[in-house]
């Protein structure tokens, strides 16, 4: 059980990481510039064009499809749109990158005029062809090309969205860390990470805990619930590494069973609670209204 006794605590005994300075990601939209940093929290819509996603309302059947529904979700508040064409789940279909290409690039085209546009890939040829279709941000899903990636990141002045992981891409199976907090190790992985980015030039970076993607050591579904507590509740211990934090938020379908649609609320209070800056969601319209709410109301 969560109390608001817990939430205190944490930040108390961590007072210290609550005041480190975040440097905030600006990008340019065509609305006008948009903040990813210490303020109201940003969102990141997420379509799927990939029949193999588990999130059934974000599945875009083609590329035209892709565009009806980011241009709704950015009417809806969402000052970003992630597009991916390969589902992040272990055992989905792998798509070549010829076929992401294809897929992506004329749904990047016409999206880039509504707001700014993020590509999921592991795949180089991919980020390229996305980055020259006019998208402006990389959502970093594997390492095996990390290097390739962060240079086209840095060619084009694109903003990376660094996510969590070990393995050559998020379909490869990992497990989290096992330790009972996490934050020490994520702050750990991420450092070096970070530096070796801005050693090759990219300047805008956002980190993601990668809590969207499937570990062998936390197939149990409340396992993985309370990890995922555990790092939405504790974002702003990962504000010593000075950059902002995107989070996942989950949908825990065996507590919400038909009602997993107001996940994304629940756990996004949490998240903004917890210091997070940008929230990678499907459910837009429902997150912005929960996080007015939060933005308007005081509690004295």
């Amino acid at each position: 059980m969560i109390t608001l006794a817990d939430l205190a605590a944490l930040h108390q005994a961590h007072a210290d990481d609550l005041a480190a300075a975040v440097e905030p990601v600006v990008l340019d939209g065509p609305r006008g510039p948009v903040t990813i940093g210490d303020g109201p929290v940003t969102l990141m819509g997420c379509i799927n064009l990939s029949r193999d996603s588990t999130y059934r309302e974000s599945v875009a059947t083609s590329p035209a499809d892709a565009v009806r529904m980011g241009r709704i979700q950015a009417a809806q508040g969402a000052a970003l749109i992630d597009l991916g064409a390969e589902s992040s789940n272990a055992g989905a279909a792998r798509v070549t990158a010829d076929d992401q290409i294809a897929t992506l690039v004329p749904a990047v085209k016409e999206l880039a005029a509504e707001a700014v546009v993020s590509v999921e890939t592991y795949e180089p040829e991919v980020v390229r062809a996305c980055l020259d279709a006019g998208a402006r941000v990389l959502n970093m899903t594997g390492r095996q090309h990390e290097e390739e990636m962060l240079a086209l990141a840095a060619e084009y002045d694109a903003a990376v969205v660094m996510c969590f992981g070990v393995t050559s891409n998020v379909r490869e199976i990992a497990d989290v860390p096992p330790d009972a907090d996490p934050m020490p190790v994520l702050l750990d992985h991420f450092a070096p990470r970070l530096g070796h980015a801005r050693s090759l030039g990219v300047d805008k970076v956002v980190i993601d805990p990668g809590m969207g993607f499937y570990y062998g050591n936390l197939v149990d579904p409340m396992t993985r619930a309370q990890h995922q507590a555990r790092v939405l509740t504790q974002t702003f211990r990962l504000r010593p590494l000075g950059v902002p934090v995107c989070n996942v938020l989950p949908h825990t379908y065996d507590i919400f069973g038909d009602e997993f649609r107001k996940a994304e609320g629940f756990y996004g209070v949490f998240a903004a609670l917890g210091g997070a800056h940008l929230l990678r969601i499907h459910e837009v319209a429902h997150l912005r209204v929960v996080l007015r709410a939060l933005e308007e109301l005081t509690i004295r």
